[in-house]
């Protein structure tokens, strides 16, 4: 290729991998089906081999399931080959290093790629956390290097980020990411930061489910079925912590952590970090926050009990939860419902006269009772489709009665919702997580690291959110977001939940 060429590599190119791991494996096979001739490099004797006869059965699996052609899969199979040393690696046009998460080793192997190759190839790396800037550094023409970061299992996730570092030739980063699309990723452009993206803008995702923890406003399996259930996420913070394992995880917040010199936005959690002493790592070990042991049982989630529907219900239909409340409760009513309208403030509904619910704005009930002068006051969790969600999460304030507390259940009851009863706390989990995670997207486009389209792609592609975090804020109002992150702010009286410059500039011009 030229210096300016910003087309994909031809799949008369060659590629090759370092490191024939569960990564290097995965990105071998995306090549290889591709259409490419793959190498692939293990510096342990045989496990280059191994890993291609792995390759060539989840390409035959492929096949056998008409997700590939046989013609095709024949000649994926055939493209691949192992290579016993890096000297057999001097025809490739890109190097994609998979190795150990160690910069030492990372520079060791590019110094000797850099002295083998041709000028013109390309050097890749698919660091997940460390600097391509840094890892560039020791290199002659470090122009030529650039992050390539696949997701795991390489050949399902779509997403491919593409690191620039300082001296990353433009032309470079711009050949790479033609070629994943032409492999069939979804690449993003991402500036070489601490955590790229996606594992700079996911970890609110789980610091504050630890938080939550920590403070005890709920169980872990509540969590999880909130964040599910309510949130629309294909896994709950703590499931997919365990899954991942918890050395994993704390390794990258620590990392991200000490990159942004100490900042408290990305403090590691003494929850897991106990675990990781304890040895729970999560499904690999057997335990983790949940229990993977024969025979263990985990406790189910938090669901409150049947309670009746309350007679007088009157809802603010100006509200989009006031409205999809009204829709599920007529279509769920095996008796008549008396539903008034007409609510003038911005409630979502009131229940026999006199107990307000209201959408959590970053106060805990109490609070927020407190600065409205209602003393019956419950707060509703953020759903990310009210319409579809299968479960509610409310807090009640410290004044509110029981009997109040269970007139809305029982109203969310029959709407079809299953019902969580959290401690009172600032945000509740949807919302302060979801307002958490936009922050952090919009702090990382006001850095520029990337653009608010990129930040969406990759939270969705590589760690399959529901909705971009970018997007979400704005369907949920910048400001109701912004307000919310202020409360939390003034709650805890932490840096932590300081809004991004770029959040509250977009609020402003908006107004």
């Amino acid at each position: 290729m030229t210096a300016r060429q910003t087309d994909p590599l031809p799949t008369t190119a060659t590629i090759a991998v370092v490191g024939a791991g569960a990564m290097g494996a995965g990105i071998a096979q995306i090549a290889a089906i591709a259409g490419h001739p793959v190498l692939l490099h293990e510096l342990r004797a045989g496990a280059a081999a191994t890993a291609i006869a792995g390759i060539r059965a989840q390409i035959d699996k492929l096949a056998a399931k008409g997700k590939l052609d046989a013609e095709r899969a024949a000649a994926s199979s055939a493209a691949l080959q192992a290579a016993d040393t890096l000297d057999a690696l001097r025809d490739a046009q890109l190097v994609i290093e998979a190795i150990v998460e160690d910069l030492d080793a990372k520079q060791a192997l590019f110094l000797q790629l850099e002295a083998l190759l041709a000028d013109d190839a390309i050097l890749a790396s698919n660091t997940s956390s460390i600097s391509i800037t840094a890892i560039g550094a020791v290199l002659q023409r470090p122009e030529r290097l650039v992050g390539m970061h696949f997701f795991n299992p390489a050949p399902l996730m779509p997403l491919v980020e593409v690191i620039a570092g300082v001296a990353t030739d433009k032309a470079i980063a711009d050949c790479v990411f033609a070629t994943a699309e032409a492999w069939g990723k979804t690449p993003v452009l991402a500036r070489s930061t601490p955590g790229f993206i996606v594992n700079r803008v996911a970890r609110p995702f789980y610091a504050e489910g630890l938080r939550l923890l920590q403070e005890g406003v709920c169980d872990a399996a509540t969590l999880d079925a909130v964040m599910r259930e309510s949130g629309g996420f294909r896994m709950g913070p703590c499931e997919l912590m365990d899954l991942i394992g918890h050395d994993v995880n704390y390794a990258v917040t620590r990392s991200v952590f000490d990159a942004f010199h100490g900042d408290p936005r990305f403090a590691p959690s003494f929850v897991q970090l106990e675990l990781v002493q304890a040895g729970y790592l999560g499904r690999k070990r057997g335990r983790g926050i949940y229990d993977y042991r024969d025979g263990a049982v985990n406790a189910a989630p938090v669901t409150a009990g049947a309670q009746p529907r309350p007679w007088r219900i009157a809802l603010n239909m100006d509200h989009p939860l006031g409205a999809a409340l009204s829709k599920r409760m007529y279509a769920s009513a095996a008796q008549p419902l008396q539903i008034l309208s007409g609510v003038a403030d911005s409630r979502i509904a009131t229940i026999d006269d006199s107990t307000a619910l209201f959408a959590s704005d970053g106060r805990s009930a109490t609070a927020m009772a407190r600065a409205l002068g209602l003393p019956a006051l419950v707060t509703l969790d953020l759903m990310l489709d009210p319409a579809t969600a299968k479960r509610a999460a409310i807090a009640v304030s410290a004044h509110c009665s029981d009997a109040a507390r269970d007139a809305v259940i029982g109203m969310l009851q029959s709407a079809g919702f299953a019902v969580s009863v959290l401690a009172d706390s600032p945000g509740l989990v949807v919302f302060r997580t979801v307002a958490m995670l936009a922050n952090e997207a919009f702090d990382a486009v006001h850095q520029q690291v990337c653009s608010e389209a990129a930040v969406d792609i990759a939270m969705r592609g590589g760690v399959n959110y529901p909705i971009g975090p970018v997007e979400w804020a704005r369907r949920i109002g910048l400001d109701r977001v912004l307000a919310g992150l202020d409360h939390l702010q003034a709650h805890y009286g932490e840096p932590r939940y300081r809004a991004s410059a770029r959040l509250r500039h977009a609020v402003q011009a908006a107004t």
